[in-house]
């Protein structure tokens, strides 16, 4: 009976999973192989799933001829941690709000932050475009980090609401009693406890302003363009770089997975804080 019990395990849970993550894993694995193969088996006629030899010239080419990647990843990392900042302090204050106050016009607000995910954000190109062309932004860092906080800070703001409902009101009320002001106790109080969740909405963050194309390739000239316009050129019209394209689609997830080994635990215990709890 537990033989039997074994092996449907084994067909209903560890077969699906292994195949599941075969599926996941096998586009960094093939992104990966294809950076380090020589030139004779990346354009050769004959498929090959791991290279004769390995090769790592081609992020040498990346760095040495591709002048252009390293200020990409300058501009990448700039433009990720300036809209980490800014979107993150006011999602922050605004989620605090909501939570603590009632004033008019307030669940209007929360539906119209709601709303805002709904729509894809190419249908703010063109007025974005005009705002900053008017306002002397265009082809700046600028452009980009307030381009990113339009659907990065209504999506944070619902983010942050629900663990903010879960905190007690006692707790800054304490506070209160023991002297401290409205300001004092939010800093010295709430912005603690509310740490692991403002590591997962950063993180959240961080990830969609590196990983951003759109914006990036309307709002960048050649000084100011980011990763994923920078391997975008990559692809001419007579071809495509196939070494070079893949060895900076690995070197743009690293600073993603470093942050996310470091900030694994609190990111988990960030996107379970302020779920339903039965």
């Amino acid at each position: 009976m537990k033989k039997q019990t074994g092996i449907k395990r084994i067909f209903t849970l560890y077969l699906p999973l292994i195949i599941i993550m075969l599926f996941i894993l096998f586009p960094f694995y093939w992104t990966f192989v294809t950076s380090v193969k020589p030139e004779e088996e990346l354009y050769g006629a004959v498929v090959t799933y791991w290279p004769s030899h390995i090769t790592f010239e081609a992020y040498r080419k990346l760095f040495t001829t591709t002048v252009d990647f390293l200020t990409a990843m300058k501009n990448s990392l700039i433009v990720a941690v300036s809209t980490t900042i800014v979107s993150l302090t006011v999602s922050t204050l605004a989620a605090y709000a909501f939570s603590r106050y009632r004033f008019a016009g307030r669940k209007f607000l929360m539906c119209v932050f709601l709303c805002n995910n709904m729509f894809p954000t190419v249908l703010l190109l063109i007025p974005l475009y005009s705002i900053m062309r008017s306002l002397g932004l265009l082809y700046s860092h600028t452009s980009l980090v307030l381009s990113y906080t339009t659907f990065t800070i209504p999506f944070s703001v619902w983010l942050l609401l629900g663990f903010l409902n879960d905190l007690p009101m006692s707790l800054e009320e304490a506070a209160l009693i023991d002297g401290c002001n409205r300001g004092n106790a939010f800093i010295k109080i709430i912005l603690p406890i509310l740490g692991p969740c403002l590591v997962a909405t950063g993180v959240y963050i961080f990830m969609q302003s590196w990983n951003e194309y759109t914006f990036a390739m309307m709002f960048t000239n050649a000084e100011t363009r980011t990763i994923p316009v920078a391997l975008k050129n990559l692809i001419g019209q007579l071809g495509v770089q196939w070494d070079l394209l893949t060895a900076g689609g690995i070197i743009t997830i690293i600073p993603v997975c470093i942050m996310f080994f470091f900030a694994q635990k609190r990111l988990v215990e960030g996107l379970t804080a302020g779920a339903v709890k039965g």
